[in-house]
């Protein structure tokens, strides 16, 4: 399915148009075929150490790196984007996907990755590889992966009677109860689920089967029977106590974790290294992470597939070029090194056997959950409606509105945004 432009998103690449971010050649560059390669954050410093072995295997090719800080990121190829000067490659958060495809910014990929020996389907973890494909084609690969894990203070689960995490909800509501119960006088909470992030509601949602929308994709399902389940599962950690409403005592996420101010703590890979330099050396053997429970005995509990994908332009005059980039980087033997550097977790599977990681205790949890996972919608509009999901979750966990009444707004909220969405269908 194409779409127009969303209102917001052309408003604002014609804003930013007059003020395109563009790159120039050097003279040696302009001799051969230069990729322009815009990478994000801490990805986009690291990656210039890979491109010399990239260029050395392919001579006449030059690769010009750009680092672009996340938060400006959107904006600026947005920018490039109404400017017609998008980079050959780019980096782009998977669920951002949907969005440049609505604007016809991004290439197919099917045909290249069909000649590949190293983008293959069963190379990846399958939640992951799906998140770039739409409309049955593939748009994206796989570049890092992330989902969200249960971190947790095995120290503390221990004297509240539990010597392994939990593993279904009910498992999850006992040892919340427990850790409350034995905690002391002083007030501490089993677990921290933070109002200003939409990921524990959704993935609990996506834990019950709920698809979140209906009626392809064009209505909010929050008041469905599935999300209803798991939004009141999420609501009952305020209302038991188990959980603090808002972080007014939570000054640093790592002191209060040391302190015992709560034992439990939905979060990604990047914190595997943050708790091995925050913790205290004393506690560097009391913490541990897991995947996440889910409702049903013997099921893994699903969580969101994450990471950042690797896309070409459909505007690239070197798409052939921009392809063998994307291939050398989607190497095991790159992303291991390019792990090493950065710490963002291997897309490519057979990456994990690798002694780095097969040896990494706290990882283990993350390759057991990444064959556990799925998508939120692919649309567009999809980061607005997980803001609603936020604002929504923060109200009823406070109780000023109840759960059914907070879902009903939330679906109303919902509809309002895919309201374009479902004239573009109904006038196809």
């Amino acid at each position: 399915m194409k779409e127009a432009y969303l209102p917001g998103i052309l408003a604002a690449a014609l804003l930013a148009s007059s003020a395109v971010w563009t790159t120039g050649c050097s003279p040696a560059q302009e001799k051969g075929t230069a990729i322009h390669f815009w990478a994000l954050g801490a990805e986009g410093e690291n990656v210039q150490q890979l491109v010399p072995e990239f260029e050395r295997r392919n001579p006449g090719i030059h690769v010009q790196v750009h680092a672009i800080p996340w938060t400006a990121a959107h904006e600026k190829l947005l920018t490039a984007y109404a400017g017609n000067s998008l980079p050959d490659v780019f980096q782009l958060g998977n669920t951002w996907i949907p969005e440049f495809l609505t604007l016809h910014a991004i290439e197919p990929l099917d045909t290249m990755a069909a000649q590949s020996r190293i983008v293959r389907p069963d190379a990846y973890f399958s939640g992951i590889w799906e998140t770039n494909r739409a409309d049955g084609r593939l748009y994206g690969v796989p570049w890092y992966v992330d989902t969200r894990v249960l971190f947790y203070r095995t120290d503390i689960l221990a004297r509240a009677g539990f010597t392994h995490p939990p593993r279904t909800w009910d498992e999850w509501d006992q040892i919340c109860r427990r850790i409350v119960e034995t905690g002391g006088p002083e007030e501490h909470f089993a677990m921290l689920l933070p109002t200003s992030e939409w990921a524990p509601p959704v993935i609990l949602g996506m834990q019950t089967g709920s698809a979140l929308l209906k009626d392809d994709n064009c209505y909010g399902n929050f008041s469905g029977e599935q999300f209803h389940k798991a939004f009141a599962f999420y609501t009952e950690f305020f209302r038991r106590k188990y959980a603090p409403i808002g972080l007014m005592n939570v000054v640093n996420l790592y002191q209060s974790l040391a302190e015992g101010y709560f034992a439990m703590y939905i979060s990604g890979p990047w914190n595997i290294g943050e708790f091995r330099h925050r913790l205290p050396a004393a506690l560097q053997d009391k913490w541990m992470t897991a995947p996440l429970p889910g409702p049903d005995p013997g099921k893994p509990g699903v969580s969101l597939a994450g990471g950042s994908s690797l896309a070409i332009a459909a505007s690239s005059t070197n798409k052939d070029a921009a392809w063998r980039l994307v291939e050398f980087l989607s190497e095991p033997a790159q992303q291991l090194t390019f792990y090493k550097l950065t710490g963002d977790l291997p897309a490519q599977v057979s990456a994990w056997n690798d002694t780095a990681l097969a040896h990494n205790q706290y990882a283990r949890a993350f390759f057991d959950q990444l064959n556990a996972v799925v998508s939120p919608p692919k649309i567009p509009q999809w980061e607005q409606i997980a803001m609603k999901v936020q604002d929504y979750a923060e109200i009823a966990s406070r109780g000023t509105m109840s759960t059914e009444d907070a879902l009903a707004a939330l679906d109303r909220d919902v509809n309002v945004i895919l309201e374009k969405r479902r004239w573009m269908i109904h006038a196809r």
